[in-house]
């Protein structure tokens, strides 16, 4: 296993991305969410957020009852990194906060991919001009639409049009609920 954390792909190694996690926890995004998590009632332990290697084409995940994963075959420096731990903090938040949100109803999956692509700055205009993307008007909520659909996509209790239908019945209240910041960051 010791010499698997220092093979390098497409990203870093487990050790290199493991070191940018505890950089980002020093940010100030990261520990403000980390801070609304412990007062929502939410224990975040010091391994709630792991380096892996995902060999997927994904930056990284939630997972329930588990925390957060960085995928270090898919993040090359600090900022991929901090990304991510923020777009899955939301993640986890919007879990912690209700307590009924059901990761397999469509409806409650797109709404907190609405969040998180909103919330973390996911859809800034320099992200998507650097991934292709640009358009002056709009854009930023076309690329989380874009990325909603996704991520939502991937669900396997998901199909394209149910996932279509969740993101445009939740899109308003959804895009709206900035919770824990008094409005979009």
């Amino acid at each position: 296993m010791e010499e698997e954390s220092y093979k390098k792909s497409e990203g870093c190694t487990i050790k290199e991305c493991q070191d940018m996690i505890q950089r980002s926890l020093r940010t100030p995004m990261v520990k403000f969410l980390m801070e609304h998590m412990e007062k929502t009632g939410c224990k975040v332990g010091n391994n709630f957020i792991k380096a892996v290697n995902c060999n997927r084409k994904m930056g990284g995940g939630y997972v329930r009852g588990e925390g957060i994963v960085v995928c270090s075959d898919q993040v090359k420096i600090q900022d991929d990194v901090n990304q991510v731990v923020i777009h899955e903090l939301i993640h986890a938040y919007d879990e912690c906060r209700a307590s009924n949100l059901d990761w397999t109803n469509c409806a409650h999956h797109a709404c907190s991919e609405i969040r998180a692509g909103h919330l973390s700055g996911d859809c800034h205009y320099k992200r998507e001009f650097l991934r292709g993307f640009m358009k002056i008007r709009g854009h930023e909520q076309d690329c989380v639409r874009r990325r909603v659909m996704k991520s939502v996509i991937a669900n396997p209790f998901c199909s394209e049009t149910a996932a279509k239908d969740a993101m445009e019945a939740v899109w308003d209240i959804c895009y709206n609920d900035t919770k824990p910041f008094d409005r979009a960051p």
